[in-house]
């Protein structure tokens, strides 16, 4: 939720919170994706609707708070780390255009291309109120804010994007992206080369690929709970009759959410319903409104009661920790403490549809053997209302967000495998 919501405070380790930038994986299972992914039969014109497009994922919830993506760019193309984020529409790079002001990033800054995108383009008109008028008819200046105080100012630019698809064939088409030449980093900061935007707007990287008959436009994603995990683009990776599909609601377009839900505690209703949720992957962790977390905290309180956990107050890893007997290995050595969530979303369909949230999808192990809390209070932070499913509840978990349907979708999976089908080839 880079665009809109999360992202906010530095205690709460959100996806813009780093202390070091975590390059590429060494792992021997990450090199031979990379090497799969950076292969390909070439073609410079594919209609390949039906194929995807699958990119591995670097990084974890916790410690390093971010999970991040390399797209290679531009003629010949050059790596950048993206942040994926589902709660915004444009992709922007730092870029040297000349820079007014950049921060620290793992690669040299983008170098722009000639290609400017006019002001009378629909991809422009998309990132604009009715009535813009742009100053100079011939290009498209843009800012984006987000919650955190961060922000970016540019141009937009459209740029060769090589991607490879399942069909076995390589594509190259020329994207539009902004080339930020004045960044102004959030409290939640941290150095990547940019933004990857998944959102439902047409100047999403998925909407544009789609629009260009490359993929459907589908977006998904499956993060590890032991770090890295795969971000597809296109629908031919997954079998539908497999996933729990709840339409995307139709009052708030701007964000991946199915509307209202409502929390179910250890199998039984909390008594919490019409819960706003929102499903974003640039939020490493969950958040509930006020009155949801207090319910939840109650919730966790009153069940750790007579068990061998203390709070951990001297543990600020996160705002609500535990300490036992001794220090805590894994997840599997504290889960026991704690009861599974869900989410039950109405959807106006016959049966409900649940999102559940085992204990491993909301508790993490700290660096002093602690059991923390992994879902924070969203209105402290700015988020309002809204009721944020961050990364971590999303973990083991295949995750479609599809935009011609209007659905989002969710299984159990196993994120450290890649996708199978006919057309792979490890």
């Amino acid at each position: 939720m880079k665009g809109s919501m999360a992202k906010i405070c530095k205690q709460i380790m959100s996806v813009f919170l780093v202390l070091m930038i975590v390059g590429v994986s060494s792992d021997d299972q990450q090199q031979s994706w990379w090497k799969w992914f950076s292969s390909g039969a070439s073609s410079s014109v594919v209609s390949s609707v039906g194929s995807s497009v699958v990119l591995p994922l670097y990084g974890n919830v916790y410690p390093s708070g971010y999970y991040h993506v390399q797209f290679n760019i531009g003629q010949p193309p050059k790596p950048y780390f993206l942040d994926p984020d589902t709660g915004s529409d444009l992709t922007w790079l730092q870029c040297d255009a000349p820079c007014i002001q950049c921060t620290p990033a793992p690669h040299p800054l983008y170098q722009p291309t000639n290609d400017l995108v006019v002001c009378k383009d629909p991809i422009c008109a998309s990132l604009h109120p009715d009535n813009y008028r742009c100053d100079d008819p011939d290009q498209c200046d843009y800012e984006v804010e987000y919650a955190d105080g961060g922000s970016s100012i540019g141009v937009l630019v459209n740029d060769l994007f090589p991607v490879n698809l399942t069909s076995g064939m390589r594509a190259r088409p020329r994207l539009t992206i902004g080339c930020g030449y004045d960044q102004l980093p959030g409290i939640a900061y941290h150095p990547l080369d940019g933004v990857l935007g998944l959102g439902r707007g047409s100047s999403s990287i998925v909407a544009q690929l789609s629009s260009q008959g490359l993929v459907r436009n589908v977006v998904g994603h499956c993060f590890s709970r032991r770090g890295g995990g795969y971000l597809f683009f296109g629908d031919d990776i997954y079998d539908s009759s497999k996933v729990i599909w709840t339409p995307m609601s139709r009052d708030y377009l701007k964000h991946y959410t199915p509307g209202f839900a409502e929390l179910i505690l250890n199998g039984r209703s909390s008594g919490l319903k019409n819960l706003l949720v929102v499903f974003d992957s640039g939020s490493s962790y969950t958040y509930f409104n006020t009155q949801t977390y207090q319910t939840l905290l109650s919730f966790i309180k009153k069940d750790l009661h007579g068990k061998p956990l203390k709070e951990a107050v001297e543990d600020d890893t996160l705002p609500v920790c535990w300490r036992g007997k001794k220090p805590f290995k894994s997840i599997r050595d504290a889960k026991k403490y704690f009861k599974p969530l869900a989410l039950s979303f109405g959807s106006g369909w016959k049966t409900k549809s649940q999102f559940e949230i085992q204990q491993e999808s909301y508790l993490i192990i700290s660096s002093k053997g602690s059991v923390c809390l992994g879902i924070l209070n969203g209105t402290e932070v700015g988020l309002q209302n809204y009721n944020i499913i961050g990364d971590i509840s999303m973990q083991e978990k295949l995750v479609i967000y599809d935009n011609e349907k209007q659905v989002i979708g969710w299984q159990p999976s196993n994120c450290d495998r890649p996708p199978k089908g006919d057309t792979f080839s490890m």
